[in-house]
């Protein structure tokens, strides 16, 4: 489904990947119908899919992928022999948020990584004993998580038989600041968001947690009369109800749709916004996960602050200058005010935090470090030798 969040999600793997000298291939083999955007409909043909990766991979300078259409097991791209044989060079396979189911041929690459961009749920499926969780994560020899705050006290995430190892959104930083306008404080501090998505709502421990953005901004509705600084949400909402009720509260607000199309359009909007304000699911405030959005770290990249509701990410990443996390009202008017009192600062401080913590090559890096060196839960984990570089298949 070509998202720009999700798509600039990849890019910035890959890239991340590419900038360490690797060798590296993009497959996208999800087993799922093609998605057309332009109708906004799954389909039973690939051209929209097809033609959309071929762009997009092609902007950045990728020339090497394979998408496997599930409706005719066609293999577009590279093809369905060259894509053979890439598979059974490869050292290192990247299963980025595990949408591949794999196959025998991915099961034969000897370094498989489980690399976890949304967690909790995965987690609590397997404490609950979810035999397809359980059988799709056993299949990964590494498991890496977002969750940052996993197995600390202030964490209620249930830890299970997987040995997760903590890890970070990558983002190419000199994308987002080079050439970005100059930061205008009055410009809205805006996010971008699904505001109902109910398909991953659990229940743990007796206890109803949602993935639903709508759920934690309808708690902060007056925030905007509050606030010293416009707030502006770019939504996927159609609803006129809620679109009105937030307006009416004093938020701007906007379509995501144009930003969620073009990538471009999506770095502009993030560009010329003031910083981003934006909440968390519920399902990783309650339990503290630690997670950390991708979306956030580019603005930071960007030079633009961040107040976002607490996870717990504060263990991993620094706050207090050009970051900041709230869980009160009154504490996320303090931040916003906080940052106009001094705006260039914070500008500045939000570009050095993600070039000292998130940039793609330090965290991608340490990833292949770890994968590299074992530590997995499954079998050959040896390390690579030395000066050598591995090849990577990357899976969305």
């Amino acid at each position: 489904m070509p998202y720009a969040g999700v798509a600039w999600q990849v890019l910035q793997h890959l890239e991340g990947f590419r900038r360490l000298g690797h060798r590296v291939f993009y497959l996208e083999d999800t087993e799922r119908w093609p998605y057309d955007p332009q109708h906004e409909t799954v389909c039973d043909s690939a051209d929209p899919a097809v033609d959309y990766l071929s762009r997009l991979l092609a902007a950045k300078g990728f020339s090497r992928w394979a998408y496997r259409d599930v409706a005719s097991a066609t293999v577009y791209g590279v093809g369905e022999q060259a894509l053979t044989r890439e598979l059974a060079s490869a050292d290192v396979l990247v299963n980025l948020s595990a949408v591949t189911a794999l196959r025998d041929e991915h099961l034969r690459i000897p370094r498989r990584v489980y690399l976890e961009t949304d967690p909790v749920l995965p987690q609590i499926e397997i404490a609950q004993g979810n035999a397809r969780t359980i059988q799709l994560l056993d299949a990964h020899t590494h498991h890496f998580t977002y969750a940052e705050n996993l197995g600390a006290p202030d964490c209620g995430v249930p830890l299970s038989h997987i040995a997760y190892q903590p890890t970070r959104p990558p983002v190419i930083v000199d994308w987002w600041s080079r050439e970005a306008p100059r930061p205008r404080r009055r410009s809205a501090f805006t996010t971008i968001a699904n505001w109902r998505q109910r398909d991953k709502d659990v229940t743990f421990e007796g206890r109803r947690l949602t993935w639903s953005k709508d759920v934690q901004f309808l708690a902060l509705q007056s925030l905007p009369r509050e606030a010293c600084v416009p707030l502006e949400l770019a939504l996927a909402l159609d609803d006129e109800r809620p679109l009105a009720r937030l307006r009416q509260a004093g938020w701007r607000v906007r379509s995501a749709r144009p930003l969620s199309l073009d990538i471009d359009a999506y770095r502009r909007y993030v560009r010329a916004s003031a910083g981003e304000f934006s909440v968390a699911k519920e399902q990783n405030i309650a339990l503290r996960s630690g997670w950390f959005s991708d979306r956030t770290a580019t603005y930071l990249a960007a030079g633009r602050p961040a107040v976002v509701q607490d996870t717990g990410f504060g263990r991993a990443l620094p706050l207090g200058r050009g970051l900041f996390a709230f869980t009160t009202r009154e504490q996320a008017i303090d931040a916003l005010a906080e940052i106009d009192a001094d705006y260039p600062a914070h500008c500045l401080a939000a570009r050095e935090l993600a070039l000292e913590h998130l940039q793609a090559e330090t965290v991608l890096g340490t990833l292949l470090e770890r994968v590299g060196g074992g530590g997995g839960t499954g079998r050959a984990t040896s390390a690579t030798p030395a000066g050598s570089k591995p090849s990577l298949v990357t899976t969305i």
